[in-house]
């Protein structure tokens, strides 16, 4: 989808499985991470079909290297409208404990682009 298709008021996202493939959904400004992981999960695409999951509530979202919680907004990311945004969606049970695997948490919840929610960033210590 180019950006003269994408309607002002909407976020396209282009959506990368860990398998390399992807695909474009557009979404809203108020949509979450959570409402995102649903939109997706019952409208898996046919060409995923190897990468289907059981249930929507494993799909994360990981956006510039965050994972984001379910309840973050794209408007509350500051992402621009009318625009194509890429993020990674992964099958993950639980997000990533802070000290696991050499990975160091730093939490964001002061930036006025997130309007109180929080993000956690982790960045390798290795």
């Amino acid at each position: 989808m180019s950006s003269r298709n994408i309607p002002s008021d909407k976020i396209n996202l282009r959506l990368i499985l860990v398998s390399g493939k992807t695909k474009e959904f557009l979404f809203s400004p108020s949509d979450s991470a959570g409402d995102i992981a649903h939109h997706v999960f019952e409208n898996w695409p046919e060409d995923w079909a190897e990468e289907a999951v059981a249930k929507a509530e494993i799909l994360r979202l990981i956006y510039q290297g965050r994972f984001l919680h379910s309840n973050v907004t794209l408007g509350a990311l500051g992402l621009p409208f009318g625009k194509t945004i890429v993020m990674h969606l992964v099958p993950r049970e639980n997000l990533p404990e802070p000290n696991s695997q050499g990975l160091q948490p730093h939490r964001k919840a002061d930036s006025p682009l997130l309007d109180g929610h929080e993000i956690t960033c982790y960045t390798s210590l290795l």
